[in-house]
């Protein structure tokens, strides 16, 4: 594991690639491959996959796809709606949103190797053609002005230290009236430091993670006002119990599908578990919004 005194000499980008593709550094293996040969292990064709076979890699948030539905169905997600997807990671959300609610969906990832994945992975469930994914920084998007009518961010922003600058980026490439949806872990009301590693972060140079204050002023500013919000931190707390135990069996069972162990490496289940006690401590929250684009 690198050191923190590394990681700073590293960017942002960089700082998130280690961290996210912590376990290709350490194996020399790139994450498809080893997520390719753990399907065929399982008795896969990694070339032909369902969405419940790539559950375990899909959508690397709290809650799973069922908090992706219920975040969709919270801004009511219409067919035919362009969706950006910011931290789209390996893809999940942005292929829900095409095959479920019928959205034109581009996804964003500053991570090379997520995005990578995605790709496979929307090919390898028949989606490709629904889906386009980007490498890029949400504080600097390669795509036009106005493309999209929805915004959607899932467990992102936590990693990025340039809210501003994501947020302006987000009016612009809204169209008039377009919309945010955003399922975001947020400062809690537990001052004391986080347990670390958490999923987001092995230091804190990693974690940006803002209060829910902090934040709703940071969108207003922004330009966007508030339509719904609702903080699911119990929810998502019981969701991350019920997930300890499987996860920390998961890669040890024969013929077991590809797990997020592959992707954050052997400290994951310790993340896993350090998010639960964050989240029961009050050291941090979850919240669940949707807001609005204000002006021309």
């Amino acid at each position: 594991m690198p050191t923190a005194q590394g990681n700073a000499s590293l960017g942002h980008g960089g700082r998130l690639d280690e961290h996210y593709d912590a376990a290709s550094a350490s194996q020399g293996h790139p994450l498809q491959a080893r997520l390719r040969e753990a399907f065929l292990a399982a008795g896969r064709d990694p070339e032909c996959l369902s969405v419940d076979a790539i559950a375990g890699i899909d959508q690397l948030h709290l809650g799973g796809r069922s908090a992706s539905r219920a975040l969709a169905e919270r801004g009511k997600v219409q067919g035919g709606e362009r969706v950006l997807d910011v931290g789209c990671g390996t893809g999940g959300a942005s292929r829900l949103l095409a095959a479920e609610y019928d959205c034109d969906v581009v996804g964003i990832d500053i991570t090379a190797a997520f995005v990578e994945v995605a790709r496979w992975l929307s090919s390898a469930t028949g989606l490709a053609g629904r889906t386009r994914f980007v490498c890029g920084d949400a504080a600097n998007v390669p795509l036009a002005t106005g493309s999209f009518d929805l915004i959607w961010c899932q467990h992102a922003l936590m990693n990025m230290p340039q809210v501003p600058r994501v947020l302006a980026e987000w009016r612009r490439l809204l169209g008039s009236g377009g919309r945010v949806l955003l399922h975001e872990v947020v400062v809690g009301d537990n001052p004391e430091p986080l347990a670390l590693p958490v999923p987001w972060a092995r230091t804190p140079a990693n974690s940006h993670l803002r209060s829910r204050e902090q934040l709703e002023r940071a969108l207003a500013l922004a330009g966007f006002e508030p339509l719904a919000i609702e903080d699911v931190t119990q929810a998502a707390l019981s969701w991350r119990e019920t997930r300890a135990e499987r996860e920390s069996g998961t890669q040890k069972a024969a013929r077991a599908l590809p797990g997020p162990a592959l992707i954050f490496g052997d400290d994951f289940a310790l993340m896993g578990r350090n998010l639960r006690d964050n989240l029961a401590a009050g050291k941090v929250s979850v919240l669940a919004g949707v807001w609005q684009r204000t002006g021309r």
